[in-house]
C-alpha cells in the first residue's frame, strides 16, 4: 500500500478512535523514533515536545512522551511520506484500553515493532493516566496541553521517597511549596511539617495552622548542640584552634557528669560506692555553663606554663562573650539554671502534643548569621534521632528552603548540617522522617542528596549546570525533557518521578491572594514606602539595633558587683568608691534591669568623676 495514501486517510486506533499520527521507524530500548505524517486537518501542536503518543500492541496501549522533533529532508519525505521524525520515550502502558477495566501502569512489558501505527492520546486516555481518584492523591493543577485534565500527585509516593522543588527566583517556587504543603495538611492530618523559612515568607500562608519560631520565642538549650555545632557557635563559624577544641572535648563530658551527679544527690541522696555516669561529648544531657567555666578556671589555677594559661584565658573569654550576647539568648538564657527540658523542646519543635497546630515554621532571618548553620544542624539531627528512637511513631516532613545553603556540594558549608540532611535523605523514610528540598541552584546542592528525591518538580531554569546536575539525578527515561526548562512559563512545572503517573508539564493552581508567600522584610518596606523618616523613627531603629547586639540584661545587684570588680581590678584606672553608688540607688531601683553596655558607660563616667546613675 502506498504510504502517502495512508497519510491522506489515517487509520483509526482501536483504543480511542483517534487519527493515526505516524508509524514506528526505529526501536532502541525504551526509546523509539516515529515518522510523522503531514496532515492538514490535524493541529501541528500535537506533534511537539512534551506531548503524548500511543502505540497499540497485542496486550496493551503503550504510552510515550515526545522529547525531540526534527524535520526530514525532501528525499526522505518522497521516499517514506514522513515530513518529520519524533523521538519518543516510552514510560508506561494502558491495559484493557477502551474497557471499563482499563488500568495504567508504569514501565513497558512489550515493545513495539517497525511500522506499528502511532496515535494521539486523547482526553479519555489522559484522564485515565492523570486524573486518579482516591484518598492518597491531591490535585496540584492541570496539564498544560489540556487544562480540562487535572494533574494529581500520589501523596505516599511523594512523601516516603522524598521530593524536591527546583527553579530560579521569580518563577513561583515558593507558591508551589505553599500549595503542596496546604494539600498535604489536608490529606495527611497526622503528618507534622517543619519548614526552614530562610526569608520569613510563609507565615501568612498558613495563619492558624502553624506555629512560628524565631529567636524571641525559641528555646534551644546549648547542651542539645553536638560538639561540632557548639564549636561552630563559640568560634563564629571559624575553625577552632586545636588546643581550645581539645580542652572543650575533655571538660564538657565532666560538666555533664557533675550536673547529673548533683541531680542524683538532690533527688535520692548519694549512695556509697556509686560511680557517676560517663558521658560522651555529644550525649544530649543537660549541664550548666557555670560548671564548665568553673572547670576551666580550676585548670587555669593549676597551670604554670604561660602559653597554656593564655589558651585557657582566651577560651574563657570567648565562652563568656557568647553567653552574654543577647542574640544567643535562645541558647544560653538559663545556662546556669539546669533542668532537663529536652522533652519540652522536642514537643515545641515538632508539635508532638495532641491538638496542636501540625506545622512549625522556623524563621531563620532573625538569627545571627554565625549561628544559623549550627541551628539547622541541631534541628535536622533532632528530627532524625526522634524518628529513629520513636520508630516512626510521628511522621514528620522536613522542608529545607534554600537547601543549597545547608547541603552544598563538595566541602563547602558546614559539614555537620550537610551530614544531618544527608542522613534524612538516605535513611529517614525508614523512620517516618521525610525530606522536601527547595532550591534555586541545584548545581550547588549535594548531588547525592538530590538523587534521593524520587519526585522532582522542576520549574524554569536557564543555567546549564543546574540542568546538568538535575539530569544526572533523574533515573527516568524522560530526562531529555529538561532541555526545555528555560521555556516554562511562571507557575508551570515539569513533574517527574514516583509521585506522578507520567512526566508531564503541569500548570499549577493559583492560590488566593491572602495565602501567597510574601517576605516580611519586603512587606515592611512596602508599608513604610513614602512614609516620613523623622528623628523618632531613626531613634527607634537605633534602639532595636543596639538592643539586638547588646549583652544580656543585669539586675541592680549584678551592676554593683561588676562595678566593684572593675574598681578592684584596676583601682588607678577605675577609681570608684563604694559611696559613689549610693546616690544612684533610687534611680536604679526604678529600672528593674539594665544592659551590660550601661555598666561600661557607668565605669567610664566614674573615671571622669561623674556619679553613676
Amino acid at each position: 500500500m502506498d504510504v502517502n495514501s495512508e497519510a491522506s486517510a489515517p487509520a483509526a486506533s482501536p483504543a480511542s478512535g483517534a487519527a493515526q499520527l505516524g508509524q514506528v521507524t526505529s526501536v532502541r530500548g525504551s526509546r523509539i523514533s516515529v515518522g510523522l505524517f503531514r496532515r492538514a486537518s490535524i493541529q501541528s501542536s500535537r506533534d511537539t515536545v512534551g506531548n503524548f503518543m500511543g502505540i497499540r500492541t497485542a496486550r496493551s496501549f503503550l504510552t510515550g512522551v515526545i522529547t525531540d522533533v526534527s524535520a526530514n529532508t525532501r528525499s526522505t519525505v518522497e521516499e517514506s511520506g514522513h515530513y518529520a521524525t519524533a523521538r519518543v520515550d516510552l514510560v508506561g502502558e494502558i491495559y484493557d484500553c477502551g474497557k471499563p477495566t482499563a488500568e495504567f501502569r508504569r514501565g513497558v512489558s512489550e515493545y513495539p515493532a517497525i511500522d506499528d501505527p502511532v496515535f494521539e492520546i486523547e482526553a479519555r486516555e489522559l484522564q485515565l493516566i492523570f486524573n486518579v481518584a482516591g484518598t492518597s492523591v491531591f490535585d496540584i493543577g492541570s496539564l498544560q496541553q489540556n487544562e480540562e485534565i487535572d494533574a494529581y500527585i500520589d501523596v505516599d509516593e511523594m512523601l516516603t521517597k522524598h521530593f524536591a522543588i527546583l527553579g530560579t527566583t521569580g518563577v513561583g517556587k515558593t507558591s508551589a511549596v505553599a500549595l503542596t504543603l496546604q494539600a498535604l495538611l489536608g490529606k495527611r492530618p497526622e503528618l507534622r511539617i517543619f519548614v526552614l523559612d530562610v526569608h520569613n515568607e510563609y507565615r501568612r500562608c498558613f495563619v492558624d495552622r502553624a506555629q512560628i519560631l524565631n529567636p524571641p520565642n525559641l528555646r534551644l538549650p546549648f547542651w542539645l548542640f553536638g560538639f561540632d555545632e557548639l564549636i561552630d557557635v563559640l568560634f563564629s563559624g571559624r575553625p577552632a584552634p586545636d588546643e581550645e577544641a581539645d580542652v572543650l572535648s575533655e571538660l564538657i563530658p565532666l560538666a555533664k557528669s557533675m550536673y547529673q551527679q548533683s541531680r542524683q544527690v538532690l533527688e535520692r541522696g548519694a549512695k556509697r560506692g556509686e560511680r557517676p555516669i560517663r558521658y560522651t561529648v555529644d550525649t544530649p544531657v543537660p549541664y550548666r555553663m557555670s560548671d564548665l567555666l568553673s572547670l576551666l578556671n580550676e585548670r587555669v589555677g593549676k597551670l604554670e606554663n604561660r602559653l597554656s594559661r593564655l589558651t585557657y584565658s582566651r577560651l574563657l573569654n570567648r565562652i563568656q562573650t557568647v553567653v552574654d550576647d543577647a542574640r544567643y539568648a535562645f541558647m544560653f538564657e538559663n545556662a546556669n539554671v539546669g533542668g532537663d527540658t529536652m522533652a519540652d523542646v522536642l514537643a515545641q519543635l515538632f508539635r508532638l502534643r495532641p491538638g496542636e497546630q501540625p506545622m512549625t515554621i522556623m524563621q531563620l532571618a532573625g538569627f545571627p548569621s554565625e549561628v544559623v548553620d549550627a541551628v539547622v544542624s541541631v534541628v535536622c539531627r533532632l528530627a532524625f534521632d526522634f524518628g529513629l528512637w520513636s520508630e516512626g511513631a510521628v511522621p514528620l516532613l522536613f522542608v529545607c528552603e534554600e537547601a543549597h545553603r545547608y547541603a552544598a556540594a563538595g566541602n563547602v558549608g558546614f559539614a555537620p548540617t550537610r551530614r544531618a540532611i544527608s542522613r534524612i535523605a538516605r535513611e529517614g523514610r525508614k523512620y517516618g522522617v521525610y525530606l522536601g528540598l527547595v532550591t534555586q541552584r541545584p548545581a550547588e546542592l549535594d548531588p547525592t542528596i538530590l538523587s534521593q528525591c524520587s519526585t522532582i518538580f522542576a520549574m524554569r531554569m536557564t543555567n546549564d549546570r543546574d540542568q546538568a546536575i538535575l539530569r544526572s539525578a533523574l533515573s527516568d527515561t524522560t530526562a531529555d525533557l529538561l532541555d526545555f526548562l528555560p521555556a516554562l512559563a511562571t507557575a508551570e512545572v515539569f513533574a517527574f518521578g514516583e509521585g506522578v503517573a507520567l512526566p508531564a508539564r503541569i500548570k499549577l493552581k493559583t492560590l488566593p491572594a491572602q495565602q501567597l508567600p510574601r517576605s516580611e522584610a519586603i512587606a515592611n518596606v512596602r508599608d513604610r514606602f513614602g512614609a516620613d523618616v523623622d528623628q523618632s523613627f531613626i531613634a527607634s531603629v537605633l534602639d532595636r539595633w543596639r538592643t539586638a547586639t547588646s549583652a544580656s540584661k543585669l539586675t541592680v545587684d549584678e551592676v554593683k558587683q561588676e562595678l566593684r570588680q572593675a574598681a578592684a581590678s584596676d583601682a588607678a584606672r577605675v577609681p570608684i568608691a563604694p559611696n559613689q553608688l549610693e546616690p544612684a540607688e533610687p534611680a536604679v531601683q526604678r529600672q528593674p534591669s539594665i544592659n551590660r553596655s550601661d555598666v561600661y558607660a557607668a565605669i567610664k563616667a566614674s573615671n571622669a568623676g561623674v556619679k553613676v546613675r
